[in-house]
């Protein structure tokens, strides 16, 4: 069994340091993935409403307690607020949605998904006749104040953030009861995200890395951008260690105290994903990694940017 560590959250909550994502999972696939994950000894598994496959999700994680594999309490099941219910009267709705959907009583972790608010009750993208995005005026300090209490209520035993940036982060601060426990951002040796890591650790705020292999299979990738995974300086450390270059950059975020939370399908690299916890990466190491940094964001959601709160228009962190 691979034994994962555990962070401590600001509130005190452990959770571990190393999940499964399932972002572009698709639903026939990702029941597998979710047993196979917590056969091997993934606990976390992230999720969003957004992804679509939140029945599949939990259509896994109830075999597993049923096989008496874990019980509830073992697993810590992250979801994410999508930007069509970012109305404070929406909040828990969503929320109870989420549940309803993955056949739980309640979350380990909800997360507003994205800063910003597009138009309500319309559909996931409300568009309007030109195709671009149709955007709400809802200010993400109320859907805080909303998640808020949701936690409160114990529908969640801990609120967060995804894809805020600093100034965003530090009005979420200033008008907060409840801090925020993590901020779930993209993060990998292309996108080192060092600024606001150093940032957010200094108000006790964890990062979440998502795409840290540099999500290889996003839809929109052209075929001459950069392969993280392919990146010989990448390829060369991983001979030195006798890991492979996505155990390299794993290993890199759990490092720096990143939760990382890898999506993957397949059974074998699912099962290579978790063995990261027997190697350490030198120091030197560490910093070669780090100059691989080009600011190559591959998920800018360039579709909204022209929304008033969008995370990566205006601000350089």
């Amino acid at each position: 069994m691979n034994q994962i560590p555990f962070i401590k959250f600001n509130n005190g909550q452990l959770y571990p340091l190393f999940g499964l994502g399932t972002w572009k999972s698709k639903p026939g696939e990702v029941t597998e993935a979710v047993k196979h994950a917590i056969d091997v000894g993934y606990r976390q598994i992230d999720c969003a409403h957004v992804y679509e496959n939140e029945k599949e999700v939990g259509a896994g994680i109830a075999v597993k307690i049923a096989e008496g594999k874990v019980k509830r309490e073992d697993l810590y099941v992250t979801s994410k607020l999508w930007n069509t219910y970012h109305r404070p009267d929406l909040v828990e709705g969503a929320l109870k949605q989420t549940l309803n959907d993955l056949g739980l009583t309640y979350l380990d972790l909800y997360l507003i998904h994205w800063p910003f608010a597009f138009k309500e009750e319309n559909g996931l993208f409300p568009t309007d006749s030109d195709g671009n995005l149709i955007y709400s005026d809802v200010d993400y300090v109320d859907t805080w104040k909303a998640l808020e209490k949701v936690c409160q209520k114990g529908l969640t035993k801990a609120i967060g953030i995804s894809n805020f940036n600093k100034r965003q982060i530090e009005r979420i601060l200033k008008n907060a009861t409840i801090t925020p426990v993590t901020n779930q951002i993209e993060c990998h040796p292309y996108l080192s995200q060092k600024k606001l890591s150093v940032y957010c650790k200094s108000k006790g705020i964890a990062i979440t890395a998502y795409s840290p292999l540099g999500s290889p299979d996003r839809p929109w990738a052209k075929p001459d951008d950069p392969k993280l995974l392919d990146e010989p300086k990448l390829k060369k450390i991983a001979e030195k260690y006798g890991k492979s270059p996505a155990q390299i950059v794993l290993r890199y975020q759990v490092q720096q105290g990143h939760i990382t939370i890898p999506k993957s399908v397949t059974k074998r690299r699912i099962e290579e994903n978790i063995k990261i916890f027997d190697f350490v990466l030198t120091p030197e190491d560490m910093g070669y990694i780090d100059t691989f940094d080009c600011n190559g964001r591959i998920c800018p959601y360039d579709e909204a940017k022209t929304h008033k709160d969008h995370p990566f228009v205006n601000d350089e962190y």
